[in-house]
């Protein structure tokens, strides 16, 4: 998982800048998540930011207890302001070393700070190449929270009760680029086009 803490800031600003290029016309184009397209995938990242948000200030209720999977999400009208500006409260509530510190709650499911840190970091940085792969644009990642994300599904990977949120491994040969194995660990495979 993580034993530090990890500035989601950069990773954020990656995928915001990423979310800012999506054009209208892109919003209903296919991803690599099977149910999702853009705009959904979208309403999935302001979503999650939210709720990974309040999870870090402790501040559980529906954001934290709705279970990601019971609905497919959607963008608002206003998702082009809310994203970024949901972006920097999450950014900004896990620099707070009390975030990363005792238990809190994330899709339902109650669990240690630093791993709902460390799911928080690995969503930002999968979904974000879902989003760049999907949209035709370029893909660099912050590099810490890339070996986090890494670091993350190679240990679910090796659990012997893999959680059932992630699709199988997809195997990429050991001498891959980090990012092509960390997408292989995710459950998608690193050549996907739309």
């Amino acid at each position: 998982m993580t034993d530090t803490i990890l500035d989601l800031g950069p990773q954020t600003l990656v995928v915001a800048r990423l979310a800012e290029a999506v054009t209208d016309e892109q919003l209903s184009a296919a991803t690599p998540c099977p149910d999702y397209a853009v705009r959904h995938l979208l309403g999935h990242l302001v979503g999650l930011a939210a709720a990974f948000r309040d999870a870090a200030r402790k501040d559980l209720g529906a954001t934290t207890d709705t279970n990601p999977n019971t609905a497919v999400p959607d963008i608002g009208p206003g998702w082009r302001e809310e994203l970024p500006k949901v972006f920097d409260e999450l950014a900004e509530a896990w620099r707070d070393p009390d975030a990363w510190t005792g238990m809190t709650r994330a899709g339902g499911v109650d669990l240690p700070g630093a791993v709902a840190g460390a799911v928080a970091v690995d969503e930002l940085v999968v979904h974000g190449w879902d989003l760049a792969r999907a949209t035709g644009q370029e893909y660099v990642p912050d590099p810490a929270a890339l070996e986090a994300s890494y670091g993350f599904l190679r240990a679910a990977a090796e659990a012997p009760d893999r959680p059932a949120i992630f699709g199988p491994v997809v195997p990429v040969p050991d001498g891959a680029p980090l990012l092509d194995r960390t997408v292989g660990l995710s459950g998608r495979a690193p050549e996907w086009r739309p």
